[in-house]
């Protein structure tokens, strides 16, 4: 089985073939047809390859006599996708995934266009009667590497690729300082964009200017191993993976990684359409629920600091620990949430400022 790459797609169950601008229904009704759209390609090792894992494991534990799937990769964010998403919904598929969060205009204008097909959204922020949406809990997982980096970092400067300065990722960039400043009241971390969700000079570049800057722990929101493999050249203490275990790429300096585990909930939205139950939601799962897991800690990582993480991960678990409890000023000396408060689910999406320390 192959990947293939923009405008063209794989049948699981069935040979390859192009994919059709449009086409009518090629299999019979109580076979579900799922499609899904990738920004990048499973081979990026992160994001992506997490999406695809899920949608393999998927048609394993539902079988390939109930779900055959297609995959197109390399969708642009913006009217590129929108064309793909009518293509696929012209083509007869039951439920489309559209993985990326800029994805959403077009899912919802083409929702509207074609109400009997079911649309699900993964990290969106707004549903329709056709569109559903899912994400992770991934700035939980971001105070676990927050804790070893504030405990490890010997220069006290730590950094954050981000990719947009969308909610997710602010919400990530928070978490993961505030978690780094328990352990190091003066830690601070540097953040820079590279408007990109994988662009690997890009995330490379960043990642040699941060160190050239004092930095010598490094964490990310792209979807690939680049900025880890800068850290591995450099020497410097490391870094963390994002979306799946990235440790071949950089043994030393990869410490741990935040991994995405999909198949659950791919599982459960394409069993709903195969039982006709499928439904308008929203799903937000983390670290309880298993969608979020922290991959094999770095055995140069000390074990206080094991312990220290591990106190972090399973105290989200069960509730005595949150990321954003309060007292948290912003970088601009401002408190944004008092002691004995939090940033509850309905805030988290209007959390537009950075906590004190933060340098964007």
């Amino acid at each position: 089985m192959s990947i293939i790459t923009r405008r063209t797609a794989i049948k699981i169950g069935g040979a390859a073939a192009a994919l059709p601008l449009i086409g009518s229904r090629a299999f019979a009704a109580e076979k579900v047809r799922a499609a899904f759209v990738l920004i990048g390609t499973p081979d990026d090792n992160g994001w992506n390859y997490g999406h695809d894992l899920g949608r393999r494991e998927m048609i394993e534990a539902l079988g390939a006599d109930k779900v055959e799937t297609t995959v197109v990769t390399n969708v642009a964010e913006g009217p590129d996708s929108e064309r793909v998403f009518r293509e696929l919904a012209q083509q007869g598929h039951d439920i489309i995934f559209g993985t990326s969060f800029g994805y959403g205009d077009a899912m919802l204008k083409v929702a509207k266009q074609f109400p009997d097909v079911k649309f699900e959204w993964a990290t969106g922020y707004q549903t329709a009667p056709n569109l559903s949406i899912y994400n992770a809990r991934f700035h939980e997982g971001r105070s676990v590497l927050g804790t070893i980096a504030g405990a490890m970092s010997e220069t006290g400067i730590g950094a954050y690729i981000g990719s947009f300065p969308i909610p997710e990722v602010v919400m990530g960039i928070n978490a993961f300082h505030l978690a780094a400043r328990k352990q190091n009241p003066d830690f601070i971390t540097k953040v820079v964009y590279v408007n990109s969700w994988f662009d690997p000079p890009k995330e490379a570049d960043a990642a040699r200017a941060l160190i050239d800057q004092g930095v010598d722990v490094i964490t990310q929101h792209t979807d690939g191993p680049a900025a880890l493999q800068v850290a591995e050249e450099r020497g410097i203490i490391g870094g963390f993976g994002q979306g799946a275990d990235m440790s071949a790429f950089a043994p030393k300096a990869h410490l741990t990684s935040i991994i995405d585990i999909w198949s659950p909930y791919y599982i459960k939205a394409v069993k709903s359409v195969i039982d006709g139950t499928w439904a308008e939601g929203s799903s937000w799962e983390g670290l309880a629920a298993g969608e979020v897991v922290i991959g094999p800690y770095n055995e140069k990582i000390p074990a206080d600091v094991v312990a220290a993480a591990e106190a972090v991960r399973l105290g989200i678990i069960d509730g005595s620990v949150h990321p954003f409890a309060g007292p948290i000023t912003d970088n601009e000396g401002t408190l944004r949430v008092e002691a004995g408060d939090v940033i509850d689910d309905g805030e988290f999406w209007g959390v537009d400022w950075y906590a004190q320390g933060v340098e964007a």
